[in-house]
């Protein structure tokens, strides 16, 4: 398996995740912490202008939908 073809079985790894429990993964869940993980480096590689153009649109579109689920009051 090449390392694009693992990048993207990570992205729909954690696109499924976000699109079935309509939120991002915890840190507080063990079973959570590869895919939080996969996406704080690949975020911090894209800030730092290290991330392959292919990726970048594709993760573009993952930081949107994690923006969606962003951290909500439970009293609200």
């Amino acid at each position: 398996m090449t390392q694009d073809e693992r990048w993207m079985e990570r992205y729909k790894e954690v696109t499924d995740f976000i699109e079935i429990n309509h939120r991002n993964p915890s840190k507080h869940r063990i079973e959570e912490h590869d895919m939080l993980n996969w996406l704080k480096a690949n975020r911090k590689a894209l800030n730092a202008g290290k991330m392959k153009p292919e990726r970048v649109e594709k993760f573009r579109k993952l930081l949107e939908m994690t923006e969606q689920y962003r951290r909500k009051n439970q009293y609200e």
